[in-house]
């Protein structure tokens, strides 16, 4: 990884370069996209179970009209 010119860094606040230093970022970048990876299929599944529910009501609701 190249390195930061030390004019640039001297730019960042005191937490900005503290983060350059932190190697633990990566871990945190890697649960990061494993946590969007589970919320997209969370996204998915609910997209699917949702057209199954609307389904139904829509049938419950054309019995219940029907049964009048």
């Amino acid at each position: 990884m190249r390195r930061l010119s030390s004019r640039i860094k001297s730019l960042l606040p005191p937490m900005g370069r503290r983060l350059l230093r932190d190697r633990r970022a990566a871990t945190a970048v890697e649960y990061g996209l494993i946590l969007a990876v589970i919320v997209l299929a969370m996204m998915v599944s609910l997209i699917g179970v949702a057209d199954v529910t609307k389904g139904v009501w829509s049938n419950v609701s054309s019995k219940v009209t029907n049964a009048r």
